[in-house]
């Protein structure tokens, strides 16, 4: 991955913060032209920087409001992640996660009430092959939810 200069940094400052935020706007920040602000973000973007822009959608809208994380455990081998695949494919899995430790997987997962969680852990999750076990963790109240990374900036 290539390094980035205090200019990238700005502009994915001010992206993350409004990704909806013009190439003018960026440019009179951060003292370049609109076209070289659309040159950096295209360069981000091909060197894997810069991974998209999405829209935050308020999971009760579409009846997805019980959030739970689960832990999967897997009898598959280390370097195999066939299992994180299946997980990955299943509707209402937001987020899978290898991770080190007694458990091999956590799944971020939304579904519209316990029930549906019910189902889902029977379903789709007990039913892959290598899944010998999950624990859930239902969350009650979420205290803040965002996928922001601290840019470091000049100043810090």
């Amino acid at each position: 991955m290539r390094e980035i200069d205090d200019i990238d940094m700005e502009i994915l400052g001010k992206l993350q913060s409004n990704a909806r935020v013009s190439n003018s706007e960026i440019a009179r920040a951060v003292g370049l032209t609109p076209s070289a602000i659309t040159d950096r973000i295209r360069r981000l973007e091909r060197d894997g920087i810069l991974l998209g822009y999405e829209a935050r959608i308020a999971p009760r809208a579409l009846g997805a409001s019980l959030l739970a994380f689960v832990a999967v455990r897997a009898n598959e081998r280390p370097s195999e992640l066939n299992t994180a695949t299946r997980l990955a494919q299943i509707p209402g899995v937001q987020e899978v996660h290898h991770v080190a430790g007694e458990d091999c997987f956590l799944v971020k997962v939304r579904t519209a009430s316990p029930a549906a969680l019910g189902r889902l852990l029977r379903e789709e999750i007990g039913t892959i092959e290598s899944v010998t076990g999950s624990r859930s963790t239902i969350v009650l109240e979420t205290v803040i939810e965002h996928g922001r990374l601290e840019v470091p900036t000049e100043e810090a």
